[in-house]
């Protein structure tokens, strides 16, 4: 949630010559509604069963760059169709970071509390975890420009990523 998933996944895919596909939007396209609203009639509980059949539809597609939600890596289906699916970058960033990109986003239903900080800190300590459980790669994700993670990331990825 607000790590860059995006910005960089669409960066990456624009480098590789590949697709890209964020999963929240994809959901979004297949519901006609917006996150918020499928939180507001279903719940996250009805949200995740959503985010867990886009994730297993798009865990089977080749030369894609697929970004997901942040809270994708809740669900063990999911981890385990994203570590079957490919390779796995986890972009790490510091709590304060993440506050800040955050704070005045009102499109994150998750957020919308009395203390959206500390919730953040909740959904940060549960998930950072799991995300270091499935990662290929951790990258630090703070004080970097988006260029400089896309370099870093071919140059990880290996020789048959190189363009």
């Amino acid at each position: 949630m607000g790590a860059g998933k995006t910005t960089i996944g669409r960066a990456l895919a624009r480098r590789l010559a590949y697709r890209f596909i964020d999963s929240d939007h994809e959901i979004e396209a297949r519901t006609g509604v917006s996150l918020p609203t499928i939180f507001e009639i279903e719940g996250e509980e009805g949200f995740r069963k959503r985010e867990a059949q886009v994730i297993a539809d798009l865990a089977n597609l080749n030369s894609h760059v697929v970004a997901t939600g942040g809270g994708a890596v809740l669900r063990q289906e999911n981890r385990e169709n994203l570590r079957a699916g490919g390779f796995v970058i986890y972009l790490n960033v510091p709590l304060p970071t993440l506050w800040e990109r955050t704070r005045h986003d009102k499109n994150r239903p998750l957020l919308q509390v009395s203390d959206p900080l500390q919730k953040l800190r909740e959904l940060h300590a549960q998930r950072d975890p799991l995300y270091r459980s499935i990662a290929d790669l951790i990258v630090s994700g703070s004080r970097i420009t988006v260029q400089s993670v896309v370099h870093l990331l071919i140059k990880e990825l290996g020789e048959p990523w190189k363009r």
